[in-house]
């Protein structure tokens, strides 16, 4: 894979609305947004997808659903990411049908196995690569002997980088096999998330 994997992800607990943060991501330029509204029901959920979806096609966006399948296949969603406590890999695919975008969590190389394994999975999130707070139960932090044993194992399924990622990180990134990073805080901190969007893009060596 050769161009660069940006997922931007939004977050709970800031000033924008998960409404107001995809539309600052399209308009910024984001191409791949992951709606995590972990603190939401399912119907809360699916109104901001309602919402969001049409903004996201007009900007030719790809928008994934955090955790709720049913909500991805009723808003017609381009995708969802589901982690392992979410619905099993092939279960979701056989739900979803072959044409959506399914990505999975990577914590471990016993995670990896199992998602070469079930060969239905579009991309995986592997990390974390640094701690963060924007989850709750946090795997252990990967160290770098970890990540590249992981990334080797995985071979040609498109992997991004998940966990506390600044643009300083990126130039090291690149070097794990990585395909890209996900991104959640870092895009809502100090400044636009134009500028923020930017300065992880212009990071990563030879740019978007």
């Amino acid at each position: 894979m050769s161009h660069f994997l940006m997922q931007c992800i939004t977050m709970d607990g800031i000033v924008l609305s998960h409404n107001e943060q995809v539309k600052e991501l399209c308009n910024a330029g984001a191409k791949w947004i992951q709606l995590r509204m972990k603190m939401a029901k399912p119907e809360e959920v699916e109104a901001v997808a309602v919402e969001v979806l049409p903004i996201c096609s007009d900007h030719d966006t790809l928008l994934v659903i955090n955790d709720h399948l049913d909500v991805a296949i009723k808003t017609e969603a381009g995708g969802v990411h589901l982690g392992k406590e979410d619905t099993d890999w092939k279960t979701a695919r056989s739900l979803a049908g072959p044409d959506m975008v399914i990505g999975g969590t990577v914590n471990t190389l016993r995670d990896a196995r199992a998602a070469l394994a079930c060969e239905c999975l579009d991309y995986v999130g592997v990390g974390p690569y640094h701690f963060t707070e924007t989850k709750k139960n946090l795997s252990p932090v990967l160290d770098k002997n970890s990540f590249s044993e992981i990334m080797e194992f995985l071979g040609e399924l498109p992997k991004v980088v998940i966990g506390g990622v600044i643009p300083e990180d990126l130039p090291s990134i690149a070097t794990l096999d990585a395909d890209g990073v996900a991104i959640s805080s870092g895009l809502f901190a100090n400044g636009s998330v134009n500028e923020n969007f930017n300065a992880y893009l212009q990071s990563w060596p030879g740019g978007s």
